[in-house]
């Protein structure tokens, strides 16, 4: 008699589990056995040094790589498959708009691949929120520093309707006030009931807005938690030193 799939309720579904992951290149191992559970309307952070795998992950779970072994899921969805992609909105490390459209017409345009219409009065009110001058959306991508590019980035990804965000390295390129600013809108998107996973070299950051955390050192999850629970746990007072002392051994 074969077994019968149980399906959870909604509520019940992770926005975004890894399950056993391995990743690498060709004989090359990156990660092995990475185990990673997001709960929902939580601000989860990825740690780990330069070269461990965290963008190799972020690419895995967005369908650009296979992994070589294990499984994710996004809301129940395996990732890669066009239902996981319809529900997560991402931003790269790097972030590059087509140079010949304008601020505008980019976030309209990301619109569109969810089937949906941002109004320009919200696009207006995000730019106000981020401190990006609206007299630049009407003016091509080719005209934008690299901190307007990241913000214009950060405009499309919040405002598409994606219940769960994915972050690398957001803060690249931004001053102490634009770090602030970006902070106050993933926190305002968690508070609406979105999902947000993120990497970040800025620990304080993830310090100030992340309920869980997960440092990836040495191709494994050395640590799966809150960061109140790791500064406990090392007997550090910032997160950062905790990371350090995490991975010294």
């Amino acid at each position: 008699m074969s077994a019968v799939k149980k399906t959870l309720p909604a509520e019940q579904v992770s926005p975004l589990s890894f399950e056993n992951i391995s990743v690498g290149y060709g004989a090359f191992r990156v990660a092995s056995d990475v185990n990673i559970t997001l709960k929902s309307g939580h601000i989860h952070g990825l740690i780990g040094l330069n070269g461990v795998g965290k963008t190799t992950l972020i690419k895995t779970l967005l369908g650009l790589r296979d992994p070589q072994e294990g499984h994710i899921s996004i809301f129940g969805e395996t990732c890669g498959t066009l239902k996981a992609k319809k529900k997560i909105s991402y931003l790269p490390e790097r972030f590059d708009p087509p140079w010949f459209l304008t601020g505008l017409e980019f976030v309209r345009f990301s619109a569109k691949l969810y089937n949906a219409t941002i109004s320009d009065k919200d696009i207006f009110e995000m730019a106000e929120k981020l401190s990006l001058d609206t007299h630049f959306l009407s003016q091509k991508a080719q005209s934008y520093s690299k901190g307007m590019r990241q913000k214009l980035g950060l405009i499309a990804t919040v405002l598409m309707p994606a219940k769960l965000l994915i972050l690398d390295e957001p803060m690249s390129g931004l001053d102490p006030l634009a770090r602030v600013q970006v902070k106050d809108v993933l926190e305002a998107c968690r508070d609406a009931g979105k999902t947000i996973f993120l990497s970040s070299h800025i620990l304080a950051d993830l310090d100030e807005m992340c309920e869980d955390i997960s440092i990836l050192h040495g191709g494994a999850i050395v640590y799966s938690g809150s960061p109140e629970a790791l500064r406990k746990k090392t007997k550090e007072k910032s997160l950062e030193r905790a990371f350090l002392k995490s991975i010294a051994s």
